[in-house]
């Protein structure tokens, strides 16, 4: 029976980089400092004006074939995660099927779940692998939440980056990933969203948690989710833990969503981890969304933390209100 592996991650960002000290320039009331300690975040990717997700996933996919020799026809299926697709209709992941130059016998489809999107992404492709529908797969996160910020939102802006990450899922003889968690709780709805822009009538449209403070499109409650963050993600490593029959020392790595530093921070405490266990990257990209673990784990790999053998969980967390996680173990090797 095939399993799924995490093959290579190729991740790519758009040419504008914005830093704080830009911010501080053009907005002298700012205090960039505070916020740079609260969010752990001195600059930011930011698409342009007419570059979208499938712009950034094409170019992330194209670095993933180039730089590991990956015939594109090898491809069965392309499953791409973003928040911020280029139309309603047609799905963002058949556009990148043609730009590729992907066979027309391979599968493409959109999911919409933001932070928690690479570990549910992993589970699908897991499952595609498993049933024998398919031996390798394009998995792609992509997303230009910058589209969503107005450029005074002080709130926003200082945090959320664009990006994308194509990760090759290939079928392998040995079980690499497990003890999938999922969760979900829809009554958290109102604290990070865009009401606008689908088919529910504004009228109708969710409301925010609390007054909205500036103009942008995405409203996020921050304290909410920090509320939710800390009671469900150690929740659902007991769960992992408990399913994989594992202990917490066994574990040599815990990989959360990069939402913020104050965020991981709490949830070091809480887990009684340190930075060594539970790593902090975002003051680079900013919190890129679904992209935040395949730029964590690219970025680990280079630097030989994570190597054939260690043994991790994946965890997820955010919009929704949803959360993922699973166990983990390295099995790739650069050729």
């Amino acid at each position: 029976m095939p399993f799924a592996e995490i093959g290579p991650i190729a991740v790519h960002f758009p040419e504008r980089l914005e830093t704080n000290a830009d911010l501080q320039s053009q907005f002298p009331n700012w205090d960039l400092e505070l916020i740079e300690q609260k969010t752990g975040i001195s600059q930011r990717y930011i698409a342009a004006p007419e570059e979208t997700a499938s712009d950034l996933a094409v170019q992330a996919s194209r670095k993933l074939f180039e730089q590991n020799a990956i015939d594109p026809q090898e491809i069965d299926f392309v499953l791409l995660c973003t928040q911020t697709p280029d139309y309603p209709l047609p799905t963002t992941a058949c556009l990148i099927q043609d730009r590729l130059g992907l066979r027309t016998d391979c599968g493409a489809l959109d999911f919409n779940l933001g932070c928690s999107g690479y570990v549910y992404g992993l589970s699908l492709a897991d499952g595609l692998i498993q049933s024998g529908a398919a031996r390798n797969v394009l998995l792609l996160t992509a997303e230009t939440y910058s589209k969503y910020i107005d450029a005074e939102d002080r709130s926003l802006r200082t945090i959320f980056g664009d990006a994308a990450a194509a990760t090759l899922i290939r079928a392998v003889e040995q079980p690499t990933l497990g003890a999938f968690q999922f969760g979900t709780d829809g009554s958290g709805a109102d604290t990070l969203l865009v009401a606008d822009g689908g088919a529910r009538p504004a009228d109708q449209a969710i409301r925010p948690r609390h007054r909205k403070r500036w103009k942008s499109r995405l409203y996020m409650d921050g304290p909410s989710l920090l509320s939710f963050t800390v009671v469900a993600v150690p929740k659902v490593i007991d769960d992992i833990l408990a399913q994989a029959g594992r202990t917490p020392d066994d574990i040599d790595l815990y990989l959360m969503h990069q939402a913020t530093r104050k965020m991981l921070e709490q949830l070091q405490t809480r887990l009684g981890l340190d930075e060594d266990r539970l790593p902090i990257r975002l003051e680079n990209y900013g919190n890129t969304v679904s992209c935040t673990l395949p730029i964590l784990i690219s970025e680990l790999r280079e630097e030989g933390r994570i190597k054939p053998g260690t043994e991790s969980l994946l965890i997820g967390f955010g919009v929704g209100w949803s959360w993922a996680g699973c166990t983990w173990r390295e099995t790739w090797q650069p050729t």
